[in-house]
């Protein structure tokens, strides 16, 4: 197909940046942080990435984009995105460069306009849930460490900075907790 109009790159661009802007895992990788201080410039700097990837290369298919995204994820915000969501984000950028491309841009605009209501609806947010025996005893050091990650907003079975992100809803008395000699501590659920 013809190499998109200036204005037609534009309103491409917006959308990519819509869709990674709504992106729950990518949101919670930018407001803890994974990328250091530089996290929101690298989120900017994706959305510009993504769309030059489109530009520069002919008709990609939706599994090339996943790949695409899932490196940009994995070496600048050091996540690995294993949610479900990668297939999703892929699949909706590659549907609005298609639209783009086709000339369909009042679809491109209320897809855009959907997302930025979605955006403005609210975040999700990453915040530490402590464990049963953190929460008996604050001061203890060692409970600290035990901190589990939870999250709200989607981002259920991502891998954060190495460490698993999912959202548990287990009874105090439905888990134990044992050290390992390593240091480690091994939560176990109790059947």
């Amino acid at each position: 197909m013809a190499p998109l109009a200036s204005s037609t790159r534009e309103l491409f661009t917006e959308a990519v940046r819509a869709v990674l802007e709504t992106w729950p895992v990518l949101q919670i990788a930018v407001d803890n942080d994974f990328s250091g201080t530089y996290s929101q410039q690298k989120a900017e700097w994706m959305v510009d990435a993504l769309r030059l990837y489109f530009i520069d290369n002919d008709e990609l298919q939706q599994d090339e984009v996943e790949d695409f995204i899932s490196d940009l994820m994995n070496n600048e915000f050091d996540t690995v995105v294993d949610d479900g969501s990668l297939p999703q984000v892929a699949q909706q950028v590659c549907e609005m460069f298609q639209q783009c491309q086709q000339d369909r841009l009042t679809e491109v605009r209320e897809q855009i306009k959907q997302l930025i209501q979605k955006k403005s609806a609210g975040r999700a947010k990453a915040t530490p849930a402590k464990t049963p025996a953190a929460a008996a005893d604050d001061d203890d050091d060692e409970s600290q460490d035990e901190e589990a990650m939870e999250c709200d907003g989607g981002a259920d079975g991502a891998s954060v900075n190495g460490a698993a992100v999912k959202e548990q809803h287990l009874p105090p008395q439905a888990a134990s907790h044992e050290e390992e000699d390593d240091g480690w501590t091994v939560v176990r659920r109790k059947k």
